[in-house]
C-alpha cells in the first residue's frame, strides 16, 4: 500500500534527522498533535504536549538544529518502528489511517521508549500524499515524563 510506504519513509526522515524533509511531507495547514491525556477530543481547548502548526514545526527544527542547541552538542539517535498499519476512512482525496509505534531515542547515553498510536489525517498530493494532522497518542501521556525533544 502506498501509504504505508509513506509511513515508513516518514520514519525514516525522522530517524536520519532530516525535518526539513520531514517539514515538506505536512501541507500548509498541517499539524502535529500529541495529546496530554489519552481520552483528549480538542487540542484548541486543553493542554497538549505538543500542538504545532507548521511555522511552529519550523521554528522547532531550526531550534534542533541550531549551533548552541544541547541537540547539537548531544545529538539524538532515533529507530522509529511502526505496525499495524490500517486504512480508518478513505473518501478518495483524504485518508484516515491508524499505525501502532515503537520510537528507541539514545541522547546522553541514556536511552528512551515511546510507544503508542498514530493517527494520521492524509490528503492526496499529485501522486503522493501530505499530512493535513499527525495525532500522537502516547500511552503514558498522562505520567511524568522527561521534556520531549524530538518529534516522534
Amino acid at each position: 500500500m502506498d501509504i504505508e510506504k509513506f509511513l515508513y519513509d516518514e520514519a525514516d526522515l525522522l530517524d536520519r534527522g532530516d525535518l526539513k524533509a520531514w517539514l515538506e511531507l505536512f501541507t500548509e495547514d498541517g499539524r502535529y498533535w500529541m495529546p496530554a491525556r489519552p481520552d483528549q477530543d480538542d487540542p484548541e481547548t486543553e493542554i497538549s504536549l505538543f500542538y504545532d502548526d507548521r511555522l511552529l514545526m519550523s521554528i522547532r527544527a531550526l531550534n534542533f538544529g541550531h549551533p548552541l542547541s544541547p541537540m547539537m552538542e548531544h545529538p539524538v539517535r532515533t529507530s522509529h518502528v511502526i505496525g499495524n498499519v490500517r486504512l480508518a476512512d478513505w473518501d478518495g482525496e483524504t485518508a484516515r489511517v491508524t499505525a501502532n509505534f515503537h520510537v528507541v531515542a539514545l541522547q546522553r547515553k541514556e536511552q528512551t521508549v515511546f510507544a503508542g498510536r498514530y493517527t494520521y489525517e492524509l490528503v492526496r498530493a499529485g501522486a503522493g500524499w501530505k499530512i493535513r494532522q499527525k495525532r500522537v497518542d502516547l500511552i503514558n501521556c498522562d505520567m511524568p515524563m522527561k521534556n520531549i525533544l524530538i518529534y516522534l
